[in-house]
């Protein structure tokens, strides 16, 4: 067998791989072995004709075929190990020419990683401050969340919470069609469609109204884009909010262990302020690892960037709990083809595989290593929390080889986070920060 290496061009090793009259021979008969027990030939009991029967009967481009098929694998194998290349999958395998039987083969190469100088990375973490704002807002969110609903002799305002009857249709198709519908009142909103909101306002219960209202021209759901739905309404009730006052009692109702409106301001305080610093630390420890993925040098085969998009598409799919048809009325609702949600998703597959080689290459440099305690440790966490059997389950579960390299990867990403942390807050950087933050 003979190889060459023609290429190496976008982590790609192009070869030609052209195979020995005796090797193709070697082949013919492996293909006679497999052929003779596929078919019958008519006086021959199945499996016992003769080679030269056989492939008079199949022809001989039937045993070229399969032998060049059968043998394609095991010449990628030799060609691999004569010319010392990593690939990480399996190549394209094109037949050049029969005979001589020679093959083009296209192989994925490991990807490569030149990291910079990772160590000499500054970036510094914002500073959080909460602002009382803040808390005010979100205490008037648990006051809306603890309100109370009462019936009132009015018109309907924005907020209000309506109770009615609707009757609806596009065209001559029914649309929403309902007795007793709980409606709030929401300026601008899009449900069920631009423009209902404002029509109740002003209605009093016992009112009845008729309005046209068309959808937008880019509506999500195609069937109703642009069309114009004709509504009947009957308001059987106006609601008002009465929210709880802010008092001692209100922090009861929110938390039972909360015995003063100052405790629970003080613990919402504590926990905001806690989800700032956790926010800024992420961001901070996110932009340590852009900068360091922006100064190296990464390449991969494409085969890896297929691979990624694949594994997104996968987790949209667990997340929406819907299977390739549910994907398929996805698509037609955002007005997409599969391919066109590939090229989407690409930007996000691109900074996912930098990330995470220049990643795994900062913790080969740094020495970071998984030990089985580790893993022990992580797997017992995430168990803690479940009791009986169902905690047995799950930790063996957790504990199969697949998902142990899973959880690996996560330890280690978070370990090689860490240490570049660690060298960006080093003492020698903070002096240098310093120093070049003083007047001139």
């Amino acid at each position: 067998m003979k190889v060459t290496l023609d290429k190496t061009e976008n982590r790609q090793a192009y070869l030609t791989v052209e195979m020995e009259q005796a090797e193709v021979e070697e082949g013919m008969k492996k293909a006679y072995n497999r052929l003779v027990q596929k078919y019958a030939v008519p006086g021959f009991r199945k499996g016992k004709a003769p080679r030269p029967i056989l492939e008079q009967y199949l022809g001989k481009q039937a045993f070229l075929e399969d032998a060049v098929e059968h043998m394609a694998p095991e010449a990628f194998d030799k060609a691999v190990k004569e010319t010392q290349i990593k690939v990480i999958a399996q190549p394209e395998i094109q037949l050049e020419k029969a005979e001589p039987v020679i093959y083009k083969m296209v192989a994925p190469l490991e990807p490569s990683v030149k990291l910079g100088d990772y160590k000499a990375v500054k970036v510094t973490q914002k500073s959080v401050e909460l602002k009382e704002e803040d808390v005010t807002n979100s205490i008037e969110q648990l006051r809306h969340q603890h309100a109370v609903w009462e019936p009132a002799e009015k018109a309907v305002e924005v907020g209000d919470m309506v109770n009615l009857d609707i009757e609806s249709k596009v065209g001559e198709q029914p649309y929403i069609n309902q007795k007793d519908a709980q409606f709030q009142v929401v300026k601008e909103s899009d449900f069920p469609i631009k423009g209902f909101s404002e029509e109740l306002i002003g209605l009093k219960k016992g009112e009845s109204k008729e309005f046209k209202l068309s959808f937008a021209a880019d509506y999500a759901r195609t069937e109703l884009a642009g069309k114009e739905a004709a509504f009947k309404i009957d308001i059987k009730e106006v609601k008002v909010e009465k929210m709880p006052e802010l008092n001692d009692e209100f922090a009861k109702q929110v938390n039972a262990d909360f015995t003063s409106l100052e405790m629970l301001k003080s613990k919402m305080k504590e926990g905001m302020q806690k989800n700032l610093e956790d926010a800024a630390k992420k961001e901070f420890e996110q932009n340590i690892v852009d900068e360091i993925v922006k100064i190296s040098e990464v390449e991969y085969p494409p085969i890896v960037e297929h691979e990624e998009i694949d594994a997104l598409i996968s987790q949209q799919m667990r997340r929406w709990q819907t299977d390739e048809k549910g994907m398929e009325e996805y698509l037609k609702s955002i007005k997409k083809t599969a391919e066109q949600l590939r090229e989407d998703l690409k930007p996000l597959a691109t900074r996912n595989i930098k990330q995470s080689l220049v990643l795994t290459e900062v913790a080969r440099a740094e020495g970071i290593k998984i030990e089985q305690a580790d893993l022990k440790n992580e797997i017992e966490g995430m168990v803690k929390d479940i009791e009986g059997e169902r905690k047995q389950k799950l930790f063996e579960l957790l504990s199969h080889p697949q998902n142990q390299t899973n959880i690996a990867s996560q330890i280690a990403t978070r370990k090689t986070v860490a240490r570049l942390v660690e060298i960006v807050n080093s003492p020698e950087k903070k002096e240098e920060k310093t120093e070049n933050s003083e007047p001139k």
